[in-house]
């Protein structure tokens, strides 16, 4: 043990400076905080997209042998039909402006980090987001970039708007005013300069953009982005940036913190992909949603509710006692009593199934969507939901929480070899100290 305890430690010392960096990464916290503004907007945004479409397929529902609930249901859908432009409008100006509200919540967050007026570069970046993701068409505004499909370009937009303030901030270019005229009147003026530079190069960009490529600003971007998402979005490189997060958490370093940004950008647009065929009437058939983020972290990372059961039949009291402390949070995915309560930081033995569960859960997962075992979420829920709520809320499918069942069942078996040497190392110690 002790040529692993020096291996760690190295590794450690390495790991640590560079985690510390990039957790503490102030755009990165500014995007993450950021999109917090929009998830009450998605969330009720969903259950309006619920409540136009209930769980029933009228092709199937025969009057003659249903009971008084598939009647229930059948009303409702047949009401849902014939009203559905009226109930899904909540959900079209709520989850259907993701992107614009991000674009406001970024740049009020980097800018209270830089201590800014939060309020007005965040006004700035929505005008700014407005300008080049709404596109006026015959007089109306197009919509198709103000969901999560500007997400990506609501982030860049926000950082840029406060990052252009802020150089403005230092390069000192206000305009003094006497002592008698009022701070807002003062506030105002200065925030002119900023706006006008702002608009002058992102909106310069857009038009330089459309002369050279004939494609706009939120186009061209989601061009570049490809790539990019083509690795994170599939299965694999999903997996490989999960388990990096999982990898630092070995070492102490809130891993999930770093990859949350990324993983959960991409699991929101996928799902609001889903979310805009359930609305068209169609099948969802974006596998990398939402819910494979959720999975991801089921339990918490590194999948360890199936540990927490195992502790609760443990021999050893103090482990028994730390598995009743933890198994309500971490039904709700938090877990960073077991994390460093039992510990798994620095612990060689736990470590592999701390990497491996959440490996084997994604690739179940996905293939589980893609062969229709479980439905695809297409349904934004809440985060830090207890994750049963969460397996029926993102798919209004009763199977997805069988799923999440088994799963937990398969991670007890995957830990319960790796437990029972630990648990009987720490038997032993406990002997020699007596």
């Amino acid at each position: 043990m002790k040529k692993n305890d020096t291996f760690l430690e190295k590794l450690d010392q390495v790991l640590s400076p560079i985690g510390a960096k990039l957790g503490n990464q102030i755009h990165l916290k500014a995007i993450s905080t950021g999109m917090m503004f929009g998830l009450p907007f998605i969330v009720v945004g969903s259950l309006f997209l619920i409540f136009a479409n209930p769980p029933i397929n009228l092709d199937l529902y025969n009057p003659e042998t249903a009971n008084f609930f598939m009647r229930f249901l059948a009303s409702w859908k047949e009401f849902a039909v014939a009203n559905y432009d009226l109930l899904t409008a909540p959900y079209n100006m709520t989850m259907g402006i993701f992107g614009l509200i991000c674009a406001f919540g970024i740049a009020y967050s980097l800018a209270s980090d830089y201590q800014l007026n939060a309020a007005m570069n965040g006004m700035m970046s929505v005008s700014i987001f407005m300008l080049v993701a709404a596109n006026s068409v015959d007089g109306q505004i197009s919509t198709e970039f103000l969901g999560t499909n500007g997400l990506f370009v609501a982030i860049i937009i926000g950082l840029v708007v406060v990052e252009v303030t802020r150089m403005v901030e230092r390069l000192n270019w206000k305009i003094t005013m006497p002592d008698s005229i009022p701070p807002a009147v003062t506030a105002f003026v200065n925030s002119l300069f900023p706006l006008l530079l702002n608009i002058i190069l992102i909106y310069g960009a857009n038009l330089i953009i459309i002369a050279l490529t004939g494609s706009t600003f939120p186009e061209f971007i989601m061009l570049i982005l490809t790539p990019a998402l083509g690795f994170a979005g599939n299965l694999w490189g999903f997996i490989a940036i999960v388990t990096f997060g999982n990898f630092l958490w070995l070492f102490g370093i809130n891993g999930s913190s770093i990859i949350f940004p990324i993983l959960f950008s991409i699991g929101i647009a996928n799902t609001g992909i889903n979310s805009e065929l359930v609305a068209n009437g169609q099948q969802p058939d974006v596998a990398m949603n939402l819910q494979m983020f959720r999975i991801s972290v089921l339990g918490g990372a590194g999948g360890t509710l199936g540990l927490i059961i195992l502790m609760m039949r443990s021999k050893l009291t103090h482990l028994k006692t730390l598995s009743k402390i933890s198994i309500v949070p971490g039904i709700c995915g938090i877990n960073e009593p077991i994390i460093f309560g039992l510990p798994i930081v620095f612990n060689p033995i736990l470590a592999i199934p701390f990497l491996i569960t959440p490996i084997i859960n994604l690739v179940l997962t996905y293939y589980a969507q893609l062969s229709g075992i479980i439905s695809m979420g297409y349904i934004i829920d809440p985060s830090f939901t207890p994750l049963f709520a969460q397996a029926y809320l993102a798919t209004m499918d009763f199977r997805n929480i069988l799923f999440y069942c088994a799963l937990i069942i398969l991670s007890i078996f995957i830990y319960y070899p790796f437990f029972k040497i630990y648990e009987s190392n720490l038997s032993k110690e406990e002997l020699i100290q007596e």
